[in-house]
């Protein structure tokens, strides 16, 4: 048992049999024909060359489903986490970068470590700390931005990132009105075409797989990738060569700025660690310079990052025809073609990314983008560079990655779950997704959570066991080994229809409407988290802080004014809210309900509530607590309860408790608040206290006869 614990997958063998492997060896096929274009395309999401994806897709499927407690879970690439690890990253580094799939694989590692924590301490309820209408918010923004973010490989234009998610979505509208390349776009509607039309015939065909299929094969024969390498000299058009020297020279800028930044950020925060230690009051005029000199830096790099911006984008803006003789091109701007030049009609197009261009190799387009070049093999095993300045780097964003895919996975996990009779462990989970994170970055694997698309699809294959992940693992080791080649001529509007596709199933209107229904506050919640998520896009986080904030926020209102109801008895003969359903009150009895923990947070305000009822009742005798909704108590809220019971006594008015719970007696014991109430004032239940209560205050003599007759404590009597 204990070795099952360690070892969850021990237990698949158990009953297990050849007809089950079939099942399980079919299940893990088909989800792998669904996982490998979809890696593929997540992995550009995450700002990643497109076959980090099969890298992220050989490792943490089989290492979750070994040490986790689902046996069905797809575990890989996902959307969202996908787009949270680029946005984290981009301002650290270029995307795509050598530095940035550095930081891509650390990130998985801090993510892994951070599961795996939870999990092996038992903190698996910390994902309740994000509320449903947050999450709810959150996702639909999500899908809106992931969705949205495909629309430049959809028409084949290329545009510069802006702060805000919606600006670069301006800069894509804006390209695609000038020019949008129309095989490109009816690869990627051809693709969702395909797509649509095989789920409607059965859910269970890999739609992904034959979209990939029918539009590679079509890019192969039909000559989609049209590239060519050429010097600048074959270009006419005038200026091009200062252009792309300011371009470079703007761009050379930005690199040594950032070398500089970089040296003297490190030595800034060398000097504040030492400065720290020694117990000097403030910074040093040393560490004021250097962050100076950092902060001018900076500005120095944002101005040159706008000017590499504008000269990219002319260039990008540039249109030629080619002349071809042979193997040799001549290029003329469009629209200015010399009298007697006849040019293929074709649109050519300046090929320009964030580096610098080299004039006697520039890159023009004649056709559309395809994937490229798939190293072959598998990656180098090896563990990332993680220092603890990078730990800590990375650690917030992490955090936030850790919880919303540990969420997603077990969401999937547990409805899963409902249908197989399976018993899920939140806890083992987490262990199993934190192991698929650390070993997966030690084979350059980015952050990987689990999938619903790939789980319902194992699911629907009839798989039983983990075993099928294991298979699925083995098809992307195969396909890495022998038919990268295959994935060369794969056009990218088809990985943007997939992962279009994919999130489509995100949206959920719906999800708005009935955390609204259930509370006005969870509506109005859930629709914040989604406008500050698509407002602040690709800063994500924001809208994940700005709806935790909130929903903490109504928490702690509503523990610090929990509900203390006055009762009377209905027409059921049960004692209710007296304001609530409009019932009378007994002018000389309160029987007052406190629904909630008595702590430090609102301890006053039962006090509060205490005083407000004596006021409204002047002839106000007896005051019977019902302490049934009171789980615990603190200090304070013992503090408070002594008090109402002096001031109390001090009026000459009554006080009891009723149905006073065990671990509130423990502590009126051990304060001696017990012996101050005494032990003849507690009741087990209501009942028995308003029936005793009643037979003493009604034979009071003091009170006039009327006070004794019709109690709204021993009658109905609507207000």
């Amino acid at each position: 048992m204990i070795l099952a614990k360690i070892f969850p997958f021990l237990l698949w063998f158990k009953g297990y049999k050849p007809e089950t492997f079939k099942l399980d060896l079919m299940a893990g096929i088909t989800v792998a024909l669904v996982l490998i274009p979809q890696s593929m395309a997540y992995a550009q999401l995450a700002g990643l060359p497109a076959y980090y994806g099969l890298y992220a897709a050989f490792l943490p499927p089989m290492v979750a489903a070994l040490f986790g407690s689902s046996r069905q879970l797809g575990t890989g690439p996902v959307a969202v986490v996908s787009l949270m690890s680029a946005a984290s990253l981009e301002p650290l580094a270029t995307a795509g970068s050598p530095e940035f799939i550095a930081y891509s694989v650390a990130l998985a590692l801090v993510v892994g470590i951070f599961q795996f924590s939870l999990g092996v301490l038992r903190l698996g309820m910390v994902v309740n700390f994000l509320s449903h209408p947050v999450i709810n918010g959150f996702t639909n923004a999500a899908a809106i931005i992931i969705a949205s973010s495909q629309f430049s490989k959809f028409f084949g234009v290329y545009v510069d990132k802006a702060p805000h998610h919606y600006e670069t979505m301006m800069r894509v509208a804006r390209a695609a009105m000038d020019f949008t390349h129309i095989p490109t776009l009816m690869y990627g509607i051809g693709a969702v075409t395909i797509m649509v039309i095989l789920k409607k015939i059965n859910p269970r065909i890999p739609a992904v797989l034959f979209a990939v299929l029918i539009t590679t094969l079509l890019s192969y024969f039909t000559g989609f990738k049209n590239d060519a390498t050429v010097d600048v000299s074959t270009i006419q058009a005038p200026g091009i060569e200062r252009q792309i020297h300011e371009f470079n020279a703007a761009t050379a800028l930005i690199n040594a700025h950032g070398n500089e930044r970089a040296g003297l950020g490190d030595a800034a925060d060398d000097l504040r660690k030492a400065e720290s230690g020694s117990g000097h009051g403030g910074p040093s005029v040393e560490l004021i310079n250097l962050e100076a000199q950092v902060a001018t830096l900076t500005v120095h790099m944002d101005h040159a990052k706008e000017e590499a911006h504008l000269l990219r984008k002319e260039l990008r803006h540039m249109k030629f025809e080619a002349v071809k003789d042979g193997e040799n091109y001549t290029f003329y701007p469009k629209g200015n073609i010399p009298a007697g030049v006849e040019t293929d009609g074709g649109s050519w197009r300046l090929k320009v990314k964030n580096s610098a261009l080299d004039s006697s190799k520039l890159t023009l387009m004649g056709g559309g983008a395809v994937v490229g070049t798939v190293p072959k093999g598998l990656p180098t095993l090896t563990v990332p560079e993680l220092t603890a300045k990078s730990f800590l780097k990375l650690l917030p964003t992490a955090i936030i990655i850790s919880l919303l895919g540990f969420m997603e996975a077990i969401a999937i996990a547990k409805a899963m779950a409902a249908k197989t009779g399976q018993k899920i462990d939140a806890n083992q989970e987490l262990i199993g997704q934190g192991l698929a994170n650390i070993l997966g970055s030690a084979g350059s694997s980015y952050a990987v959570s689990g999938s619903f698309s790939r789980s319902a699809v194992n699911l629907q294959a009839g798989a039983v066991s983990g075993i099928s992940s294991v298979i699925t693992s083995l098809m992307v080791i195969i396909t890495l080994l022998f038919f990268t080649p295959l994935l060369y001529h794969l056009p990218q509007a088809t990985l943007a229809a997939v992962i279009m596709m994919a999130v489509i199933g995100l949206i959920n209107i719906k999800g708005f409407i009935h955390s609204y229904r259930a509370q006005w506050y969870d509506g109005v919640i859930s629709v914040l988290s989604f406008m500050v998520t698509l407002y602040f896009a690709p800063h994500l986080d924001k809208g994940i802080m700005v709806g935790f904030v909130l929903s903490m926020g109504v928490f702690l209102y509503k523990s610090m004014r929990p509900v203390v109801a006055e009762l009377s008895l209905n027409e059921e003969n049960v004692l209710k809210s007296s304001e609530h359903y409009r019932l009378k009150g007994c002018r000389h009895i309160s029987v007052v309900r406190f629904d909630g923990a008595l702590f430090f947070a609102n301890a006053s305000y039962l006090d509060e509530q205490v005083a407000k009822f004596r006021t409204e009742h002047p002839d106000l005798r007896y005051i019977l607590l019902d302490a049934k909704g009171i789980n615990d108590m603190d200090a304070s809220g013992e503090e408070a309860l002594a008090m109402i019971v002096d001031r109390l006594r001090a009026a000459k008015l009554g006080f009891a408790m009723a149905g006073v719970k065990g671990q509130v007696m423990a502590v009126m014991e051990r304060t001696h608040l017990l012996e101050k109430i005494g032990m003849e004032n507690l009741y087990p239940n209501t009942k028995t206290a308003v029936a005793d209560i009643i037979t003493k205050v009604h034979t009071d003599t003091d009170l006039p006869e009327t006070g004794c007759k019709n109690c709204p404590l021993t009658r109905y009597i609507p207000a």
